[in-house]
């Protein structure tokens, strides 16, 4: 049995999920890929109210495995994309009902922009950098496209995407596609953490949903739709315990005395 290349802790209702494979700068190998599986199995508990993604220094993630899909001649199946597993590990990290945040403290590139981009929260130092290095291979972002065309503009990346060109954690988070920008990426990660910490679970949950709404709904339809929702928070048993400790001035019972 080789080295595990993703691990997971849990403390406090956090879950911390670490790519460790440095030696190919967590590059997304079938292995890393389905160790992330098997780490998202243990997030996704009820015990977890928010999930970190982290990596071993140097980079973040270096996109696909190039070596393993040369040797796999372009066969899905023998590579971290078959049967579709990358897909899905991106799939997760957005409709798990925790937040998820990325901890990025190194360069990403190609595929690990797309894991970074699945997450709800981004935290990058401002010395990390981006590339879509896709066409330079003559491939294309085809599957990664799906959540960073959910987070950004196509306009904002069409130059990116078709030259491949490099860009620094500023112009990330002018186009959105990253949200914080921090000298000390874990203060601000845990900072994050300890604010969903206070908020109640089912309302956290009801919140990471409506952000990924289809916004196609007709605007009067929508209004219901959260009128409905609003009301349900409000009447439920987390709804009631928040407000009466708010006017009785003391903590939620979801938030743990120090």
């Amino acid at each position: 049995m080789g080295k595990t290349l993703v691990r997971v802790a849990v403390s406090r209702g956090i879950a911390t999920i670490t790519l460790d494979s440095p030696e190919n700068r967590n590059a997304l190998s079938m292995q890393l890929v389905e160790d992330l599986h098997s780490a998202l199995d243990r997030a996704e508990q009820d015990d977890v109210r928010v999930i970190v993604l982290d990596h071993m220094a140097p980079a973040f993630c270096a996109g696909a495995d190039l070596k393993e899909r040369t040797a796999a001649g372009g066969n899905p199946a023998a590579s971290s994309t078959g049967p579709n597993r990358m897909s899905l590990a991106m799939s997760r990290l957005r409709s798990a009902k925790q937040p998820t945040i990325a901890a990025v403290k190194g360069p990403a590139r190609a595929g690990g922009i797309g894991l970074m981009a699945s997450c709800d929260l981004v935290v990058v130092q401002p010395t990390a950098d981006f590339a879509f290095t896709e066409v330079r291979i003559g491939v294309a972002p085809a599957v990664i496209s799906v959540p960073i065309l959910r987070r950004v503009g196509w306009s904002a990346v069409a130059g990116p995407f078709l030259t491949g060109e490099r860009f620094d954690a500023a112009e990330a988070r002018r186009i959105g596609l990253v949200t914080h920008v921090s000298d000390d990426v874990d203060a601000t990660v845990m900072s994050l953490c300890e604010g969903v910490l206070r908020g109640g679970p089912i309302a956290v949950a009801a919140t990471k949903a409506m952000l990924h709404r289809s916004m196609s709904e007709p605007f009067d339809d929508a209004l219901a739709t959260m009128s409905v929702l609003s009301d349900a928070l409000f009447a439920s048993p987390e709804g009631q315990e928040g407000m009466r400790s708010f006017l009785e001035k003391r903590p939620p019972s979801w938030v743990e005395e120090a």
